[in-house]
């Protein structure tokens, strides 16, 4: 249960002398106040929460966090409580340490640069056999998203697995520190935030610093196969990956619906696309085995798996074709993964790849762009790039000789991209979706789908 005692340790003073007072919800957004709230005004370059106590009481708020020396407003009302603080945003971090060491769940963090979501569904499905379990929603990931979705765990949670974003130095460690993981995962290095770190040895070096929230005895999983973490050796750090690691994957088989593989001398299901989220997947049985899960609950889990959407979708179009949308964000190194992951499905004629750009990728975009280029082989078909930077991969396709695919273009806008796979897709079409999240586009699949219902008419 969310009560004030849990702003004990960070309050300096409050409002009204009164009993402990419990919360339904902890919200810095009046948007999502509902009835028995506590409401955290943050300040921001171009905002001030303090300004919307009024309107956070009106949508039932009945408490709120006051950062001190913040001017109070006339129209308060006289019962309405305030914890006065020094910071808020550190109040609302340090309310979550408290609440997360209060529940005592085990607590599983999850970063890095590609693979984050998916891997917590998996886990999620996984340990919520054994005991109840509680994941980041949305993306609430980041200094402000990790501490609410603590704080909206229930007081019966067994599991909680977060997820841990960044954009910068300090930041990964500042979450672990409030998660205080007994687990963590880092789950690759990709291209993401490059504008910001510089390089991709500084985004592996600002992945890693989950490690310094991780408990004692606490195991740190890391992807053997990326150069940038093998490299890492410390007592907790465990490597995941297809060749010389400590967990090893073997015995890699894909099917219509997924992949089977093995891990020791056990054999797993996994129905999902792209060879890189058995390695996701891998990861999360070797939480689950450390958890005390038996082979059973695993498969169990792995069994009943539900993913977030965009990433890596199935969905089946009008004329019976597989559309695979991925449109959720995009990376080289995710782009890459979703490629090669089409590549794989057997049984399909043609093999179409819609891409977008991808952005923050710093001075390097051009080149890291024409890098997806060198993947895309046989049995790919058709390739078709929206977008000034996903242009690069066209040309250079274009730049190579002697290949054999049915059409690449250049498009301008999603109604011609839509128009395009109309006259293409039949039943026996995959076609991949794949860009930024800035792009939005799934919006090709919607007027896609739209048109051929109509043209079905």
């Amino acid at each position: 249960m969310l009560t004030s005692s849990l702003l004990k340790p960070i309050t300096l003073k409050t409002r009204l002398v009164t009993e402990e007072m419990s919360f339904t919800v902890v919200s810095t957004d009046t948007r999502t106040i509902t009835a028995g709230a506590l409401f955290v005004p943050l300040i921001g370059e171009r905002f001030n929460g303090h300004d919307y106590v009024l309107t956070a009481i009106q949508n039932g708020a009945i408490a709120a966090l006051w950062e001190e020396g913040q001017p109070l407003p006339k129209e308060l009302p006289s019962e309405f409580q305030l914890f006065i603080v020094k910071d808020t945003l550190y109040a609302l971090q340090e309310m979550a340490s408290v609440y997360r060491k209060k529940v005592n769940p085990k607590v599983i963090g999850i970063t890095g640069s590609n693979g984050k979501t998916t891997t917590k569904d998996i886990l999620a499905s996984i340990l919520s056999v054994k005991g109840e379990t509680y994941k980041t929603q949305g993306n609430f990931n980041n200094h402000i998203g990790l501490p609410l979705t603590i704080l909206g765990m229930p007081s019966t949670c067994e599991y909680l697995i977060l997820e841990m974003g960044m954009s910068g130095f300090g930041e990964i460690e500042r979450l672990s520190m409030i998660a205080e993981p007994d687990m963590a995962l880092v789950t690759n290095i990709g291209e993401s935030h490059m504008e910001q770190l510089g390089s991709r040895e500084g985004i592996a070096k600002a992945k890693m610093e989950i490690k310094e929230g991780l408990l004692a005895k606490g195991s740190l999983f890391v992807d053997s196969d990326e150069p940038l973490l093998r490299a890492w050796n410390d007592p907790c750090i465990v490597k995941v990956g297809f060749k010389e690691a400590d967990l090893l994957i073997d015995h890699v088989t894909a099917t219509e619906t997924g992949y089977e593989f093995a891990i020791g001398n056990e054999s797993y299901s996994l129905s999902m696309l792209g060879k890189h989220n058995v390695k996701n997947a891998a990861y999360c049985i070797a939480v689950a085995k450390n958890f005390g899960l038996s082979v059973e609950q695993i498969k169990k889990g792995l069994a009943s798996l539900s993913l977030t959407s965009m990433r890596l979708e199935r969905l089946t179009g009008n004329h019976g074709e597989l559309i695979v949308n991925d449109a959720y964000n995009a990376s080289p190194t995710s782009m890459i993964a979703a490629i090669e992951a089409i590549k794989m499905i057997p049984n399909y004629q043609k093999r179409v790849l819609v891409l977008g750009d991808m952005f923050e990728l710093g001075s390097n975009e051009e080149a890291l762009h024409k890098s997806v280029a060198n993947v895309i082989t046989e049995p790919i078909t058709h390739i078709m790039t929206l977008g000034d930077r996903a242009k690069w991969i066209y040309e250079a396709i274009l730049e190579r000789e002697h290949e054999s695919f049915q059409k690449v273009t250049h498009i301008e806008t999603k109604q011609e991209a839509a128009n395009q796979l109309k006259e293409l897709v039949d039943n026996e079409t995959v076609v991949l979706f794949k860009a930024s999240r800035g792009m939005k586009l799934e919006e090709v699949i919607t007027i896609y789908q739209d048109t051929t219902e109509r043209g079905n008419d």
